[in-house]
């Protein structure tokens, strides 16, 4: 984009925060606006992305309840190529959800002692529990890519990884455990392209770390990887949902309305309740404000 003087204009180092409050902020007003608890409708041929999206986390409050209620299980892997976007439709799932029932997981890199467990061991404390939903933004498949590509596992340990995955996850599925499994899928360019972004801009240069740079240099070989993992653990029980990731709000729309159709759930909507008279005046006396600590309001 340039000016009238020729020049190209830097992004808004805030650009995306901007964008993201206001499809946020936009969402909630849509919420408010229908006002009587019922999801907007859309049309088949055309939507707008923020009353479809508004229409998906209101299909996922259903979901959840649905899920509390019945005690049910629900683990969700994310894994895919750096800057494919996992984080955005996790959030996008999550900021309309209870977080005593739907919390992410994203664990750092293991310790010395995780290092001698079993490699399995670090993330089963994490699996859910009666009536919860589980996000993993990255899982154990961490052992199929970076490390495998990378070299921080021996080829010992990655073979017995891809002999032993299948069993691990039948296991979980046969313990009444729902699995659903996503590899999101970016194409070279845009991946360059939004790395490019996250060089330039300050606030979300967080997300691009020196492993991420050096993983570039081996793009074939996380192809490769990415290949041989879907042959050993593309199971029939335990399936790969491929995203399509390069349009970041199609592939949110997409992969939560995909999940909506992994669980077979009921309308479970919270029912209105009336809110009841407060409790009258006994003669307590509250203590003066200049006697508290108030935060000094600057807006």
């Amino acid at each position: 984009m340039k000016d009238k003087s020729g020049d190209r204009k830097k992004a808004a180092p805030n650009g995306e925060i901007l964008r993201d409050t206001k499809e946020v902020t936009t969402i909630e007003e849509r919420w408010h606006v229908i006002g009587d608890s019922k999801p907007p409708s859309r049309s088949r041929k055309k939507y707008k992305y923020i009353d479809e999206m508004a229409r998906l986390q209101f299909e996922l409050l259903k979901l959840q309840e649905w899920v509390r209620v019945q005690g049910l299980r629900v683990c969700v892997l994310f894994e895919g190529r750096d800057a494919a976007g996992k984080g955005g439709v996790i959030k996008r799932i999550t900021e309309s959800l209870n977080p005593r029932v739907c919390r992410i997981v994203a664990l750092g890199t293991p310790t010395e002692r995780e290092r001698g467990q079993w490699y399995f061991q670090r993330y089963v404390p994490h699996l859910p529990s009666a009536g919860e939903i589980v996000l993993f933004d990255r899982s154990w498949y961490n052992r199929a890519g970076v490390e495998k590509v990378m070299g921080f596992c021996s080829e010992e340990e990655y073979k017995e990884f891809l002999r032993a995955c299948p069993l691990f996850e039948e296991m979980l599925v046969r313990s009444g455990i729902y699995l659903i499994k996503y590899w999101f899928s970016v194409s070279d360019e845009e991946q360059e392209k939004r790395f490019a972004e996250r060089m330039r801009n300050p606030i979300k240069r967080w997300k691009l770390s020196p492993m991420d740079l050096e993983a570039r240099k081996h793009w074939v070989e996380f192809s490769m990887a990415k290949d041989v993992m879907l042959k050993h653990t593309d199971g029939r029980k335990t399936p790969w949902s491929i995203v399509n990731a390069d349009n970041k709000k199609k592939a949110r729309l997409n992969c939560i309305a995909h999940l909506l159709r992994q669980i077979p759930y009921k309308d479970l909507s919270p029912i209105e309740m009336e809110l009841p008279p407060r409790q009258k005046e006994t003669g307590y006396k509250r203590p003066k404000k200049s006697s508290q600590n108030w935060v000094r309001p600057i807006y």
